[in-house]
């Protein structure tokens, strides 16, 4: 029997390209948060965005069109390279590897201050090692602009520690699809608490309520 879409969706069924990098299908998805994000960036002129997923043609595509600019980093994919890990100094976890958060920052996010007017951060704080969320949080807020606007999607505990990690790609500006990408662990489940305080040196926040046990958030700088 071919998996449902709830089966695609979380994992289910068909486990045979798990091991994959990443599959080629795709599904779409309607989202009110990327549709309002996409309504402010639509109505600014020459703004600077910044996406931190994979690099998606898709998303240049639709983002250079509007007359932007849009930088790419995969954010995800550095903060679990195996190089950056080192010994935790936290007491009693000694023998335990962390990611080392001043090299990590060392070497991602390097942008002028106030520089991004958009943020595209998609789920990847939900994937991050806990040690790198805070500080890329506040990294990020150094280089928005006043005013300027941030996009997260965040799980909620009904998708289950198995969520699958995927990559968004902007179908149109009401659609995502969906790409199942590499076998990251999902390590965190916020809820609306977390997020106003992991956000809270931020103008305003503002949740909608999405599909697929996925809680939308847009948060103004």
């Amino acid at each position: 029997m071919a998996p449902s879409f709830l089966d695609r969706i979380f994992g289910r069924g068909d486990k045979s390209a798990s091991g994959a990098a990443a599959s080629k299908e795709r599904i779409q998805r309607r989202s009110t948060g990327f549709q309002q994000f996409m309504k402010t960036v639509g109505r600014e002129e020459n703004i600077w965005v910044l996406d931190l997923g994979p690099t998606s043609p898709d998303n240049i595509k639709h983002i250079t069109e509007r007359g932007h600019r849009i930088y790419n980093e995969d954010l995800l994919s550095e903060a679990t390279r195996q190089d950056l890990k080192t010994k935790s100094t936290e007491p009693g976890k000694e023998n335990e590897l962390v990611v080392d958060v001043d090299r990590f920052l060392a070497e991602n996010l390097r942008h002028e201050r106030e520089q991004f007017d958009a943020v595209m951060a998609w789920d990847v704080t939900d994937y991050l090692p806990e040690e790198v969320v805070k500080a890329t949080i506040e990294r990020i807020h150094t280089i928005m602009k006043p005013g300027g606007i941030l996009l997260a999607f965040f799980h909620t505990r009904d998708a289950g520690p198995d969520a699958p990690y995927y990559r968004y790609n902007i179908g149109d500006p009401e659609t995502l699809e969906l790409q199942r990408g590499p076998e990251f662990k999902l390590q965190r489940v916020f809820n609306n608490r977390h997020i106003e305080t992991l956000f809270r040196d931020y103008a305003s926040i503002k949740f909608f309520l999405g599909r697929d046990n996925i809680r939308e958030v847009l948060v103004i700088r």
